[in-house]
């Protein structure tokens, strides 16, 4: 029985490269790899070997006849995905690891970050050369999004933050969390103790929607969002109210994974969030929660709606939870066929059971309400008309933007840093990965190819002999620096202790880990304080 791939599928082709008859596609070489929303098996060619499933980060492989549930669909989905993009899994051509000329010496490079496309930098460096590597991160913990951004119901796709752990315990890699660059130590200050600098830091800010009463109260970005049920330490735990009677609607604006996340985690049943890492003081809010619909907001029509399909078609399965679209705008799309269409009718509050509501068509205009908080939004639909909605707490998800990083320059278009294939301009020996490179769209799994392409810059630039500028300190110059402006500063042993107090913390409560939500926590933690 031939394997198919899931929703928790990341993209990024580690089951590509052990497949022994090319049948998993797209690959990085192909087109459409980076624009699909996971990668697909070939029923026709899998000779149901399991390489990919062993291979995989996320446990997002299995056989066809092992799927169970909502799961069962994905064998279909694996096959048709081929009905539509017939392949004769011929071989590109042979790829070969990097390597450094002979006499180079060891190279220092410094990564500024944690995240995944931090790791897959260090990982690839550590894979291809001798470098010695030194990792920052502002925060006293690792892990970037992968800790602070995906969904606490989405287990699976964490695991792929194993992969990494070798990479933070290999002897050439020296950590220094708590320790923000730009403020703690300088750009000019890593660059003269490195032969080169990578900035994998991610796009920290939400886009804006620009319109009259966003920063009312009770208006959120979705990063913040994110980030409360997400435990991120700089967010407090009273971010999010759940429990006033005006939050029974809550207005999530946009149609993205993200919206989709916040979507799910406000109507799921607290019970099943129980059994993850969500945030304690998020799980207590939601067991709180008045909320008991949601509606996401869509300017455009179900055709341009940027969640992936395999999301959606897991929010259509929520245990308890109708999902309808508004009959008074387009829902002609496959994806929605079978759902019950109503009309919406913002002006009177919720009732039934808990309900998510799909609104298509619908730009907001104006949030509506007062200093003490949002009462509404006011929408304009596509045919000109206006009404208002009623809520007390609208999430904005229509994106994240990249900022302005001290010390290097930035595009204001793109909202990324400035560069040319990964490259910083004017700064040699200064590089960017992940979304401060190419902007905020991709997945996890993007970050492999796209750190592929930075490291191979700055191998090219090492070859080169000239291009790289020859450190003027040592590492032990930069402890020295480090641990005197931040004396607090973690390390790999600091963030194992965190890891043990957290996991150990869970294991008494039936939970993955129970995390450390503040940072006074964490380096209480670091420092093997229960």
């Amino acid at each position: 029985m031939a394997y198919a791939i899931t929703r928790t599928c990341c993209n990024d082709a580690s089951c590509v490269s052990v497949c022994p008859v090319n049948c998993i596609h797209p690959t990085p070489d192909e087109p459409e790899f980076g624009t699909t929303d996971m990668l697909y098996i070939d029923p026709a060619a899998c000779i149901d070997c399991g390489a990919c499933a062993d291979a995989c980060p996320v446990d997002a492989v299995f056989p066809v006849d092992r799927l169970r549930g909502p799961d069962t669909m994905y064998g279909d989905l694996n096959r048709d995905w081929y009905r539509d993009h017939p392949n004769d899994h011929a071989w590109g051509a042979p790829t070969f690891p990097r390597s450094l000329p002979d006499g180079l010496g060891p190279l220092r490079v410094a990564v500024v970050g944690t995240g995944p496309s931090a790791g897959y930098t260090a990982q690839e460096l550590l894979r291809t050369t001798g470098a010695e590597i030194t990792m920052l991160d502002r925060l006293p913990v690792t892990g970037g999004l992968l800790r602070h951004g995906v969904a606490p119901d989405h287990q699976s796709t964490k695991r792929i933050a194993e992969s990494f752990a070798g990479v933070f315990h290999d002897p050439r890699l020296r950590m220094y969390l708590n320790v923000e660059v730009g403020t703690d130590v300088t750009h000019d200050e890593l660059a003269a103790h490195h032969h080169a600098v990578v900035y994998a830091v991610g796009a920290a800010a939400d886009r804006r929607l620009g319109i009259p009463g966003e920063d009312l109260p009770g208006s959120l970005p979705a990063t913040t969002f994110v980030r409360w049920y997400n435990a991120e330490p700089t967010v407090p735990a009273d971010a999010v109210t759940l429990s006033a009677s005006s939050c029974e609607r809550v207005v999530v604006i946009g149609n993205g994974n993200v919206a989709v996340d916040v979507a799910r985690i406000l109507l799921t049943d607290p019970d099943r969030l129980a059994a993850t890492d969500i945030a304690d003081h998020a799980l207590a809010a939601l067991r709180g929660s008045r909320v008991r619909e949601v509606v996401l907001l869509a300017r455009r029509g179900p055709a341009e709606a940027a969640w992936t399909r395999s999301e959606f078609l897991a929010l259509r399965q929520l245990p308890g939870v109708e999902v309808a679209v508004d009959s008074s705008g387009d829902s002609s799309a496959p994806l929605l066929d079978g759902l019950p269409q109503v009309r919406f009718d913002g002006s009177a509050g919720p009732a039934g059971a808990r309900r998510l509501v799909l609104r298509f068509h619908s730009t907001p205009s104006a949030l509506i309400g007062d200093d003490g908080g949002v009462t509404g939004v006011a929408v304009r639909r596509a045919t000109g008309e206006e009404d208002v909605i009623r809520t007390g707490l609208v999430v904005r998800s229509i994106g994240h933007r990249g900022v302005p990083i001290p010390g290097l320059p930035f595009d204001g278009t793109t909202e990324t840093v400035a560069h040319h294939g990964g490259r910083v301009d004017g700064l040699p020996g200064t590089y960017v990965v992940g979304w401060a490179k190419r902007g905020a769209s991709g997945g996890i799994g993007a970050n492999r190819a796209c750190a592929r392409e930075t490291v191979d810059a700055l191998l090219d630039d090492a070859t080169a002999r000239t291009l790289l500028p020859t450190p003027a300190a040592t590492r032990k110059d930069l402890d020295r620096l480090i641990r005197s402006r931040r004396p607090d500063t973690m390390g790999l042993k600091e963030l194992r202790a965190v890891d043990r107090t957290e996991r150990t913390r869970g294991e008494a409560e039936g939970r993955p880990r129970v995390k450390l939500a503040t940072i006074p926590d964490l380096l209480t933690a670091a420092r093997g304080k229960p």
